[in-house]
């Protein structure tokens, strides 16, 4: 803590041009972390689950089709377009 307080402006040049973060420790305890404010921004993004990905990449679908319909083609024939059947 007393050397942070004694070198804080070398530290924040650390953190913001040189994309360091910096944790300050008080007898040997995490206190506090120095995070430029892109990092910052990111921690506080809200997390997008997994499920939830897939509902954003199946609603970019052509707009009024399922993600079912787009993968049989618009033929309904349950093959991949592009493909031949026996």
């Amino acid at each position: 803590m007393t050397q942070a307080r004694a070198e804080l402006a070398e530290l924040i040049n650390r953190v913001v041009y040189g994309g360091e973060q910096v944790v300050v420790t008080r007898h040997g305890k995490l206190l506090v972390a120095l995070v430029s404010a892109a990092d910052l921004q990111r921690l506080e993004e809200p997390e997008v689950s997994a499920d939830e990905q897939m509902i954003s990449t199946v609603s970019t679908l052509r707009p009024g089709t399922s993600a079912a319909a787009e993968h049989r083609g618009a033929e309904g024939t349950g093959r991949r377009p592009g493909t031949a059947g026996h």
